[in-house]
């Protein structure tokens, strides 16, 4: 069975991307078979995995479009076990025609249950910082969404609005989606400000909480340079080490243990 975890906040700079690519090559260094699919216009995910434009062979809007099918836009990656989908839109009038094409709230459920994605044991959607249109459509065929967030106010809000669009969409469009977990990035133990953000998470999210934390590290930042995921530039980094504790905390909540025994570290 596959597991669809959309990664979603309606707010930018809190992580989402980084997440995605980590998370991912987290779950692949794992032994499980993974995929990434950039799903946001800004491809950012797609630059991010060190890919351009005219080493792409197609993307998922292709597929969405009906120009290309879903075997032809899988893209390799260093990791065995993680493939990806990448995310070109070049140009605004590209995005209004994407627009348009997904107002069909549930043809990205029906691609993603095709044959050629029921190889992967994890599917990650990075969504875009928004909710309506193509995040709705993420949520409307995932079966959950992690939520990362950063110390601040603003944070809190964006959370708190995510969390009745979750409600609405399990209500009207996907019955079965749930929290996977709220994720704490560029966290600084003992400071003020995430003081104050774990005391509002206290009060209205305490049950969602990943254990893991992801904590500020500069070896996350580098990676991004290298446009690779933190773990192939320096897995012993405490970054890379948290996001391969992320991916031992979903695995076995997902009921498939693994144990990263040369990765223990307390990052709270």
């Amino acid at each position: 069975m596959t597991k669809r975890i959309a990664i979603a906040l309606p707010k930018g700079g809190v992580g989402k991307t980084t997440t995605a690519i980590n998370l991912s090559a987290s779950l692949a260094k794992a032994g499980k078979k993974t995929l990434l699919l950039d799903f946001d216009p800004s491809g950012t995910c797609t630059a991010s995995m060190g890919y351009k434009s005219h080493d792409l062979k197609g993307d998922i809007f292709q597929v969405f479009s009906f120009t290309k099918l879903i075997e032809n836009v899988i893209h390799k990656t260093e990791l065995a076990n993680l493939d990806f989908i990448p995310c070109s839109v070049a140009s605004g009038e590209l995005e209004d025609r994407i627009a348009r094409i997904t107002k069909n709230i549930y043809l990205f459920d029906n691609i993603l249950n095709q044959d050629p994605l029921m190889q992967y044991d994890y599917i990650i959607i990075d969504c875009p910082p928004y909710l309506r249109g193509l995040t709705t459509i993420a949520l409307s065929a995932a079966n959950s969404v992690l939520l990362p967030i950063k110390a601040g106010h603003f944070s809190i809000m964006a959370l708190l609005k995510m969390n009745s669009h979750i409600k609405w969409v399990k209500e009207n469009l996907n019955r079965n989606l749930e929290i996977e977990g709220i994720l704490y990035t560029m966290y600084e133990p003992y400071t003020k400000a995430w003081d104050l953000t774990d005391k509002a998470i206290n009060k209205y999210f305490e049950n969602h909480r990943f254990a893991t934390k992801i904590p500020k590290n500069i070896s996350i930042t580098e990676a991004e340079f290298y446009r690779k995921p933190s773990v192939l530039i320096d897995e012993n980094a405490r970054g890379s080490i948290a996001y391969l504790q992320l991916a031992d905390e979903i695995i076995r909540k997902f009921n498939k243990p693994v144990v990263f025994q040369d990765y223990i570290l307390n990052v709270n």
